[in-house]
């Protein structure tokens, strides 16, 4: 390979929309529905004794099982290909029509549903019958419980139809406007994003500057964005008798609210320990003179990501790509394995370029069970940690190989539990193999992304909360959004930040701006610290518990999150379980602050 950043291959997908096997997919996931729309029709007739509904929903699980694997297929290669190219307007075409397609499944999912629910009294029989499915029980009572959470079909019907023109565009306009941003000299929003980890102190205040100045000339349409998607949300909820987006949040997340509420208030006592942190690191920027702040306590936002420590490395992709092969296999011969796979097969674009969404994703495809990995890769560590992560959410679904198309869907909680394992995989085995500065340094780095993923999703939580909350009562504007962001990173930042900070914010995170990803922040808080419990007994267990390891993720699919927990011997509806994963950070802030007062 050479050290070219590379984009991805889709060549096992599809070469083209306009190809040959991408039309027979179209055809093949359109005569699924029809066969689909025939078993709903009969079903009726075909339901009335047990052993004609056993007939019938096997036939029904088989036929549903090929357009699950044909839509998980089409739907993601529809969105991988626009998000790298979001000017297309043959993509964006081409994703529009698949999502009316798509309403057309979701619709006969919904009345699957009702119809399950009208025979659960014959499911047990039927496992007896077909004992294959006896394994997805936990799904197929899931499904039933939620059509306590559904409109009429009609009801269902017209959302679905209005959300292409309602939610989801307002969701798709945020994306665009954030996606196409660029400054007076033409830098991309995305590179300007990325500046925030230059060792270059006036780079990073210049482009936190710019970033502002970009997001406020465009305040209006993005806060018009955010404030109609959650009215919609609101409206929906409400007629679905959610009592709140949260209770649907948490249905969807597999958790319980006992769970959540120890989960945040541990982040919370926490909080006075990652200020210290901030603050500590402030002190080390001036003592460096690494920084242009003024401030006399608190760090500046643009400083969060500053690099400390050595910082002469830049990672060509190829050093990236070899050193997570090695981190990898370093635990387990099967994740190393996985991940020279996904590189040499070309499953990774990591190019920067504009009209390509920002950040990274992760998406994994039935079709040949392979995924495609979307980073901005600029050579600093923090893009080799991201990869490291990405790829763990890939070797997550690895793990589910054999298991049916319907059933590969899991939890956001449980989704980020394995991609932060992977990069805990990575930095604590660089801490472990480095000293002096440079340890101090990859210390520094791993506080700091703890930090965003317990500390900055706690202010993302509050933020959301308080939207909600707001909107149901009245229209939000830009105004409003920026009163609410500030409220939430005092909060949450407290005394750890000056008064250099973001009110803009809400403007950035996509995750606010989908209809379907509501509170899409405390699962990454709950997979960071039940990561961080599955490390430590990693650590104790040494090579054997790699096997453990794969055969908890292969559960993910069929348990909640609580009696996945218990599987792994962890209590998560109490704050002993989640300080324990907060021990591990607590000694690094306390190595960390030694260091600074030293100096």
């Amino acid at each position: 390979m050479s050290n070219k950043t590379p984009r991805w291959n889709l060549d096992s997908l599809y070469t083209d929309i306009n190809s040959a096997e991408y039309k027979k997919d179209l055809a093949d996931y359109t005569q699924c529905m029809n066969a689909l729309d025939k078993l709903i029709a009969d079903a009726e007739a075909q339901t009335k004794t047990q052993d004609s509904f056993n007939k019938w929903l096997d036939a029904y699980l088989t036929q549903y099982n090929n357009l699950a694997m044909l839509a998980g297929t089409i739907i993601g290669y529809a969105y991988i290909i626009y998000s790298t190219d979001t000017t297309n307007t043959d993509y964006l075409n081409n994703l529009d029509a698949i999502e009316q397609m798509n309403i057309r499944a979701n619709q006969q999912q919904l009345i699957f549903s009702g119809l399950l629910a009208e025979h659960k009294d014959k499911l047990d029989a039927f496992y007896e019958y077909r004992p294959q499915y006896k394994e997805f029980k936990f799904i197929f009572d899931e499904t039933i419980e939620e059509t306590n959470h559904r409109m009429s079909a009609a009801e269902e019907k017209l959302a679905a139809d209005l959300n292409q023109t309602g939610g989801s565009a307002w969701g798709m306009l945020q994306e665009q406007i954030i996606s196409n941003l660029q400054d007076e000299n033409g830098k991309t929003f995305n590179e300007i994003r990325n500046e925030a980890y230059s060792a270059d102190p006036e780079v990073r205040r210049n482009a936190w500057q710019s970033e502002i100045k970009l997001l406020t000339q465009n305040r209006i349409s993005i806060a018009a964005s955010l404030n109609n998607l959650k009215g919609q949300t609101i409206t929906l909820n409400e007629k679905r008798k959610w009592n709140s987006a949260l209770d649907r949040a948490l249905f969807s997340s597999r958790l319980s609210k006992k769970s959540l509420d120890a989960l945040i208030a541990t982040i919370e006592d926490s909080l006075p320990m990652w200020r210290e942190y901030f603050e500590a690191k402030a002190q080390l920027l001036k003592k460096q003179k690494a920084t242009v702040s003024t401030a006399d306590h608190g760090l500046a936002f643009y400083d969060l990501f500053a690099p400390v420590g050595k910082v002469d490395k830049q990672w060509t992709f190829d050093e990236a790509q070899d050193y997570i092969i090695k981190e990898y296999s370093s635990f387990s011969k099967d994740m190393g394995a996985f991940a020279k796979n996904a590189f040499e097969k070309g499953w990774i674009d990591a190019e920067v370029r504009p009209g390509k969404v920002g950040g990274a994703y992760d998406e994994d495809f039935p079709k040949g069970h392979q995924s495609r990995i979307l980073s901005n890769f600029t050579g600093a560590f923090s893009d080799v940690i991201t990869l490291a992560h990405e790829l763990g959410h890939a070797y997550h679904f690895n793990c589910l190989t054999g298991k049916p198309a319907f059933s590969l869907e899991y939890p956001m909680t449980l989704a980020e539990t394995a991609s932060t394992f992977a990069e805990t995989i990575v930095k604590q085995d660089m801490i472990a193999s480095s000293d002096g500065e440079e340890k101090i340094s990859i210390i520094e780095l791993d506080l700091q992304d703890t930090a965003q993923v317990l500390v900055d999703i706690l202010c993302r939580f509050y933020f959301e909360r308080s939207v909600f909350e707001e909107r149901a009562n009245t229209q939000l504007t830009a105004d409003d959004f920026c009163k609410l962001m500030k409220d939430a990173q005092e909060k949450s930042y407290g005394s750890g930040l000056s008064n250099e900070r973001h009110e803009y914010m809400w403007a950035v995170k996509s995750h606010y701006y989908s209809t379907d990803l509501d509170f899409y922040n405390f699962p990454y808080a709950f997979g960071q610290l039940f990561a961080a419990g599955l490390y430590m007994q990693s650590r104790k267990q040494g090579e054997a518990f790699a096997d453990t390891y794969r055969e908890l993720l292969s559960y993910t699919v069929t348990n909640n999150c609580e009696d996945l927990c218990k599987k792994a011997g962890f209590d998560i509806t109490t704050k002993e379980f989640w300080k324990s994963g907060i021990d591990m950070y607590a000694k690094e802030v306390a190595a960390f602050k030694q260091y600074v007062e030293k100096l």
